[in-house]
């Protein structure tokens, strides 16, 4: 059962950020944000569709960088948000851009830490539950939640 646990979690993940790539279309700075979700859309879908492909040199050498890119800029986006914050951070456009840095970062560690083990053991399937279920229910309490959003500028509201 693990194992199809893994891929369902993978093919979840990919959705969310093919998802989250289509939604940017309407984002002032929408072509950087596309890339940022694509790339691990593919790279989750591919480890989807056969795990063993994390030990890929491709795959490793794209996602380090794509690790690397999303973890420098989260860095840059946290030391802004901690001088800037004025409210919850799901308020500000730079919280939800680093939420989503963090996702991606997560999860693509996650999928490079089963490279010896396309499965995982039970703590790292769990995680794995954890975080393919955290964007979902996220956007569903957004979602539910108007006011939360009335203070986002329009190209965010828009999308949901």
């Amino acid at each position: 059962m693990a194992p199809a646990l893994w891929r369902a979690c993978n093919g979840l993940m990919a959705a969310f950020f093919a998802l989250a790539a289509f939604v940017q279309a309407n984002d002032p700075d929408a072509e950087l944000w596309v890339v940022v979700y694509t790339v691990p859309a593919v790279l989750t879908l591919l480890v989807g569709l056969n795990p063993q492909v994390t030990g890929n040199v491709v795959w490793k050498s794209i996602s380090a960088i794509h690790i690397l890119f999303c973890m420098v800029w989260a860095v840059g986006l946290a030391s802004y948000l901690l001088r800037h914050t004025q409210q919850n951070i799901l308020h500000e456009e730079e919280g939800r851009e680093l939420s989503g840095l963090v996702i991606i970062t997560a999860w693509i560690i996650l999928c490079r830490s089963s490279s010896k083990n396309p499965v995982g053991g039970r703590i790292q399937l769990a995680i794995a539950i954890i975080i393919t279920l955290f964007p979902f229910i996220s956007w569903v309490y957004i979602y539910i939640n108007k006011e939360m959003r009335s203070s986002w500028p329009t190209h965010c509201k828009t999308v949901i």
